[in-house]
Parts: structure tokens; C-alpha cells; sequence
């Protein structure tokens, strides 16, 4: 039997987990959860075989919580459950130490199998975000800095404010902005904050 915890703010989205995995008879739910914080304890009350991890959550992003339980159990095996599909947020979580990367548009078809592949230790892709991975993999990354300046300049911050904030030289702005364009293959900031947060690199 695989026991599985569940780890998302919506109800909705528990019972309606619930209802598919209660068609099986090797998987059931051992736990739920409705925070980063209540994700951690529970694990750590529960030992589950699979976690299913959102990644909005109302006192942690879901990475931070995979963080958590992977530090203090790095056999943990943790699926994300999520509606982003941009590539930047499933690297971040794969990078944290989910195993599997699932999107909710796919629960019913795929949620099972996922599971199940999660607990023999492999690993699962949902094939939209493994294209744009694949898509994206040969791409300079964004840096901290860049991914800072560019999350501030998405929130209506002009270079003069961003240099203000981050203490550095407007300058300096402007040219961590013009090295985000080239990477992004952006025309302008507008365009470069569309690519990024679809993509998953900021959050707005």
C-alpha cells in the first residue's frame, strides 16, 4: 500500500485527489495538509511513501516546503501537483528535490501512474513542461541579481527606484536589464516580464 499525503490550500482539490485514488487498491491518502508549515509536520508525523506538493501556498512557496522535508529526509519523495507550467518553476522544485513535476490539468490521466513512479524512485514529467525544459536548457540563466532587478522593474519600479532599492548604480540597472533582454530574447521590459513570469522565472 502506498501511502500518500497531500499537500494543497484547496479543499476542492484534496477531495477531488482523494476521489481519484480511492478507485485503487495499492494507494491510499494517509494525510492532508493546507501549508508549507502543516506539510513539514505532517511528514514528519506520518513518513508517508509519496507527497504531492503545491506550490502556492499561503505561508511558504512549495520549493521552500520540499526544501524542508528533503533536508531532514532526503529519501522523501515528493510530486508536485501545480498549475504552472513554465519551466523556471519546475526547475526550481526539481532542483529542491521533487521527484515529479504533475500539473492539475492532467490529475485525472496521468496522477496515478505519477505516483506509482514516484514511489519505485523514478521520476515524472508532465511532456509540456519536459518540452519546455528541453526548450530552454541550452539558455544562459537569469542570475539572482537580474531575476531581482527584473521582479522589480515587473512591479512598476523605474531604474532610478531599482537602483534605490537594491543599493547598487542606475547604470548598473540598466545594464543588468540590457543582459536580461539579450537572454530572454526580449524587445523591451514589458516583453521581458511576459517571458518571465510565464515562464516561471519571477512572480507576480
Amino acid at each position: 500500500m502506498i501511502s500518500v499525503l497531500v499537500v494543497d490550500d484547496h479543499v476542492l482539490l484534496r477531495e477531488g485527489v482523494g476521489a481519484v485514488v480511492a478507485t485503487q487498491a495499492d494507494i491510499r491518502i494517509t494525510g492532508e495538509a493546507g501549508s508549507g508549515a502543516e506539510a513539514i509536520a505532517e511528514y514528519d508525523r506520518l513518513r508517508p511513501d509519496v507527497v504531492l506538493m503545491d506550490l502556492q501556498l499561503p505561508d511558504m512557496s512549495g520549493v521552500d516546503a520540499i526544501s524542508a522535508i528533503r533536508s531532514a529526509n532526503p529519501d522523501a519523495r515528493i510530486l508536485v501537483l501545480t498549475t504552472y507550467s513554465g519551466d523556471g518553476r519546475a526547475i526550481k522544485a526539481l532542483r529542491a528535490g521533487a521527484m515529479g513535476y504533475l500539473l492539475k490539468a492532467s490529475l485525472r490521466n496521468e496522477l496515478l501512474d505519477a505516483i506509482r513512479s514516484v514511489h519505485h524512485g523514478g521520476k515524472h514529467l508532465d511532456a509540456s513542461v519536459a518540452t519546455a525544459i528541453a526548450m530552454h536548457v541550452l539558455d544562459d540563466a537569469l542570475s539572482d541579481r537580474e531575476v531581482s532587478v527584473l521582479s522589480l522593474a515587473a512591479w512598476g519600479n523605474s531604474n532610478k527606484q531599482i537602483a534605490a532599492r537594491l543599493d547598487i548604480s542606475e547604470e548598473t540597472v540598466k545594464g543588468h536589464m540590457k543582459i536580461v533582454f539579450s537572454k530572454l530574447r526580449a524587445t523591451d521590459r514589458t516583453h521581458a516580464v511576459t517571458i518571465a513570469a510565464k515562464r516561471g522565472l519571477i512572480d507576480l
